[in-house]
């Protein structure tokens, strides 16, 4: 047998195994890829400004709770950590907690 029969006989052979060989089941695929994506990016042009807002908004109202008051640090505090905690962004990590852990999805 020459050499170049023997390639084409090993190159058959491994396109064969290639092709017959299952696939691994991944959860981790394009199109939810694309549907995370989009949904993260559609819910933080809500949820970035909604935050914004809420954080100077707290912060404002702290001082001004501060004041009427008279010096409550511990109510100024407590309204400016509840303000002021983040997340500041939907992450796929975040939105993952949200809804859930999805045992079916995880890799094996």
């Amino acid at each position: 047998m020459s050499k170049l029969t023997k390639i084409k006989l090993l190159s058959v052979a491994l396109l064969i195994l290639a092709l017959l060989s299952p696939l691994p089941l991944s959860a981790d695929d394009l199109i939810e890829n694309t549907g995370v994506g989009i949904g993260i990016t559609a819910g933080n042009m809500w949820f970035v400004p909604v935050k914004a807002i809420s954080f100077f908004w707290g912060l404002t109202e702290g001082a001004l709770s501060w004041i009427l008051s008279g010096g409550n640090t511990d109510l100024t505090l407590q309204i400016w950590e509840d303000t002021t905690q983040g997340p500041y962004l939907i992450t796929p990590h975040v939105a993952r907690t949200a809804i859930g852990e999805r045992p079916e999805l995880e890799r094996k």
